[in-house]
């Protein structure tokens, strides 16, 4: 009898255990898929990108039942764009939201929509994105460990500064804070401009230090990064469109199934409605504020003999015939 009490005693600690043990498990992986971890560099909690995956959040919450959910970590929380790119590839980061020319050394294709003066406008540009041509590029990370869900507007970048730039001559000589990329560094060189890589996060002290002249970004970065404070002319070159990207780590996204991953592209997708409606309300509420607190939208700038200086840049970095192809796709799109 004792070792039948101390059988069922044991039969029921065991399956007690394994109980506890499912429950953790489940808990565990619950709370895994629960909470998807994304990085933005932006300040403000609203900004369009943040606001967009916020978007993106709600609409997997509803749609999976409360499976899925994304935290947006801004403010370069968990790091530099650089940074947050070499988490996502081994899986440490879930998923990222970053400007394209971040993944221009990793991704060949990306270079495509970064290239100067490449768009004729926020319209063209869009029509591309969303065709074949920016699914392709979308595409062309994932050996490199990152799929592309979608890519956000990012404006039209231009340059700001101490003084007014109106042609390459303004720019000549200018200390010039660029992306960390090796085709933004020929671009400002196009330009006449020195340029100084260096993250977003250290920008605004550089500027109201001196150590750089000018940068290049849009209205929404120049008002949300407040660099408006250290510099006040800013010159409408619209230079680049370069998007925004919204990337997951592909370690993660193997581990969905097929109808989870279908639930996350059309997310992603819808979500692009949204940032760009908030992209366009955004731009137009910062330049009132940068206007309003004296900065100068310079609009007689001399786009022309920008254009013209960068037939090296394209000579240089769209040297292969599958990035030629691209960019006659996007200039062939009507």
């Amino acid at each position: 009898m004792q070792k039948t009490g101390t059988a069922a005693v044991a039969a029921g600690r065991a399956l007690a255990l394994g109980l506890t043990l499912t429950f953790t498990l489940t808990a565990a992986s619950s709370a895994l898929a629960a909470e998807f971890r994304s990085a933005d560099v932006h300040n403000s909690d609203d900004y369009p990108t943040v606001a967009a995956v916020k978007y993106m959040s709600e609409l997997l919450d509803k749609r999976s039942s409360g499976k899925y959910k994304i935290k947006v970590f801004n403010k370069s929380a968990l790091g530099t764009e650089k940074e947050t790119l070499d988490q996502l590839k081994i899986g440490a980061l879930e998923m990222n939201r970053v400007n394209i020319s971040s993944l221009n050394s990793i991704c060949p294709k990306s270079l495509v929509p970064t290239m100067p003066f490449l768009f004729d406008s926020v319209a063209h540009m869009r029509k591309v994105l969303d065709g074949p041509v920016g699914e392709e590029i979308l595409k062309g990370c994932e050996s490199q460990g990152m799929i592309g869900l979608a890519f956000y507007d990012s404006g039209s970048r231009s340059i700001y500064a101490k003084k007014a730039v109106r042609s390459p001559a303004d720019s000549k000589g200018l200390k010039i804070r660029v992306q960390q990329s090796e085709l933004w560094v020929a671009i400002a060189s196009a330009m006449g401009a020195n340029a100084t890589p260096m993250p977003a996060s250290e920008v605004y002290t550089a500027l109201k230090t001196g150590l750089i002249d000018a940068a290049e970004n849009n209205i929404p970065s120049y008002a949300g990064f407040k660099h408006y404070e250290a510099v006040k002319f800013y010159s409408v070159t619209e230079h680049s469109m370069a998007p925004e990207v919204l990337l997951i780590s592909k370690v993660v996204w193997d581990k969905l199934g097929k109808a989870d991953q279908d639930l996350f592209r059309a997310a992603a997708k819808e979500s692009v409605t949204f940032q760009r409606k908030k992209w366009d309300e955004q731009e137009a509420k910062d330049k009132d504020l940068v206007v309003k607190a004296g900065s100068q939208i310079v609009t007689d700038v001399d786009k022309a003999a920008f254009k013209a200086a960068m037939a090296p840049v394209y000579t240089k970095f769209i040297s292969t015939p599958d990035l030629q192809r691209l960019v006659k796709a996007v200039q062939d799109t009507q």
